[in-house]
């Protein structure tokens, strides 16, 4: 099945590694052009150096008000355009309600929820129609996870956003999409895994309450991520889509 990704040209932010870098790479093998991001200049410059000439990468946080411009620009300079961006994030640091301080609160909030929204107002500016905007969630928005009470907060409400969003740029041929991984074999999710007295019983125990009985990979959610982006997923939109073996067990 031919994408219709063959040239076109999207900002992966949170792509040195884990679930963005899966995304990142699926769209280059599939003939996107990518820019790669990430708060550490080593991580993004290696990150960016193996995916190939199709892809340039650009230091950024997220919660930095100029980011959006920035990536923007240099999607336009470095490849002549601009057709879409996936939103992706790492963290917030785990903890209880109890364990967790204002400071963190406020972190979070500027890097995973208000740095996302500036990311994707300034993408609405700017995408052509067939433009899509794409933010990586979490099963959370539908389920609280234990142990993740930032998480859990914040991303249900960017859930919220996102679909508001695609409701604003529907008439504009503007989609905006969600993904929501749950148990994916990333560092992120061992070390979440890594919190408890037995990780490799509380991944036995994760894998038994999966249908398909274990964690998925990061290329499965890259290939997911990557289709629905591209145009040929042009009729979806205003979607939350659990990429999770059928861990949520809800319509």
């Amino acid at each position: 099945m031919d994408l219709g990704l063959e040239g076109r040209v999207y900002v992966v932010t949170g792509s040195t590694r884990g679930l963005g870098n899966a995304a990142a790479r699926e769209l280059v093998a599939d003939g996107a052009k990518v820019v790669v991001t990430g708060r550490n200049e080593k991580s993004v410059a290696d990150a960016a150096s193996a995916l190939g000439p199709n892809a340039v990468g650009l230091a950024v946080d997220n919660a930095d008000p100029e980011a959006p411009a920035r990536l923007i620009a240099a999607a336009r300079e470095h490849f002549g355009g601009f057709d879409g961006i996936l939103v992706s994030v790492g963290g917030p640091p785990p903890g209880f309600v109890a364990d967790t301080t204002d400071e963190q609160w406020r972190a979070a909030f500027e890097s995973v929820f208000l740095g996302a929204v500036r990311l994707a107002r300034a993408a609405a500016a700017e995408l052509p129609e067939g433009g899509v905007i794409g933010f990586v969630l979490s099963g959370s928005v539908h389920e609280p996870i234990p142990g993740l009470t930032i998480s859990n907060g914040l991303r249900p409400g960017l859930a919220g956003f996102a679909k508001s969003l695609a409701d604003e740029l529907g008439p504009r041929g503007i989609r905006v999409v969600g993904l929501l991984p749950s148990r994916i074999d990333t560092d992120r999710v061992r070390e979440l895994d890594g919190l408890s007295a037995d990780p490799e019983a509380t991944r036995a125990a994760n894998e038994s309450r999966i249908p398909l009985r274990r964690y998925g990979t990061a290329e499965e959610f890259g290939r997911t991520a990557a289709f629905l982006l591209s145009p040929a997923a042009s009729y979806l939109t205003g979607i939350m889509l659990p990429v999770d073996g059928g861990m949520r067990h809800g319509f």
